[in-house]
């Protein structure tokens, strides 16, 4: 059972096991950062086996507080990789399965791929010697799964560092002619979005999956410690935002001029909304002069007017 992201060293790992004769399935992992469309299409275009797994709320727990810490941004990529080898080494038994494998490479990534950093997996899993990297295997220690003979050692690779080259090389000789770029996919890795993430937690420490989807949307002002303000980007962003208020958010959209709406996540007073509106005004299109807001959508619901506060005296709130 190999952990699948669909890029190209996870192809090659379980290709590298399938020539050797090994039976081989692969799991993608899904979580609020991280999506497994990609792996879908490569999984399909290899002929693998491919299970798609939701990961939750104990997954979001160890994002909160990682043992091993955070990488440049908030990924915390060593309990990331060792909590779903965790999960996967728990299918192994339904499925049938004997060990686990990934498509690491020593070396690779400087501080997730180092030996150091392998061995944690290794550990905080609970898989040790029932988790092999086919690619860099012949540079580490003989794992049970070779020395009981489940896999020929001599089958397997000694790739490393962070050059691609071996692994382009490896791809044409079996024949692997697509694959997505490098480039990651975890929203956990983007700096905006860790940001975002990062004054979540400030603010909020217990703040769960509700709160973290919202981070995807808009432009995010923070107006105090209890109070947030999320401003629409175009028409897509504003519908979500209009379904967000059954959270118990406000909602303000401007009337009789285009532009976003914008929904208040936290404690707001009426001086509050008074400059939420005045911000959201100013996104509008052409508003020179006051412009009339509605706080949320129902029957009845209150209008205040205001004069639009230009996007530049909001720069220094952007989250």
């Amino acid at each position: 059972m190999g952990l699948f992201s669909g890029g190209l060293d996870s192809i090659l790992a379980a290709l590298v096991l399938r020539r050797a004769g090994v039976d081989v399935e692969v799991v993608t992992f899904t979580s609020l950062f991280f999506g497994a469309e990609t792996a879908r299409v490569s999984a399909q275009a290899h002929g693998l086996v491919h299970h798609v797994v939701a990961l939750g709320d104990d997954y979001l727990e160890m994002v909160r507080s990682p043992r091993y810490g955070y990488g440049s941004q908030m990924n915390p990529c060593i309990d990331c990789h060792a909590f779903m080898v965790r999960v996967a080494g728990g299918m192994l038994e339904e499925l049938g399965a004997e060990f686990v494998f990934t498509g690491e490479v020593l070396g690779q990534r400087p501080m997730s791929q180092n030996l150091g950093a392998l061995n944690a997996v290794a550990k905080l899993s609970g898989m040790r010697d029932r988790l092999l990297r086919p690619l860099s295997a012949k540079l580490l220690p003989p794992t049970a799964v070779e020395k009981r003979g489940l896999v020929d050692r001599d089958k397997l690779l000694g790739l490393r560092g962070r050059s691609r080259k071996p692994q382009m090389a490896l791809a044409k000789e079996l024949g692997v002619r697509f694959y997505p770029s490098p480039a990651g996919g975890c929203l956990l890795t983007d700096p905006g979005f860790a940001r975002r993430l990062r004054d979540l937690w400030d603010h909020d420490p217990r703040a769960g999956a509700a709160e973290i989807q919202l981070l995807k949307l808009g432009r995010h002002i923070r107006l105090s410690p209890r109070l947030k303000l999320i401003v629409a980007r175009n028409q897509g962003e504003n519908a979500r935002l209009e379904r967000m208020r059954e959270m118990g958010c406000v909602l303000l959209r401007p009337m009789g001029v285009g532009g976003p709406v914008g929904l208040l996540v936290g404690q707001a007073e009426a001086a509050d909304i008074q400059r939420a509106a005045a911000i959201v005004a100013g996104y509008t299109k052409g508003a020179r002069a006051d412009v009339p807001v509605r706080i949320r959508l129902e029957p009845g619901g209150e209008e205040v007017v205001v004069s639009p506060l230009h996007p530049r005296h909001v720069q220094p709130l952007l989250i």
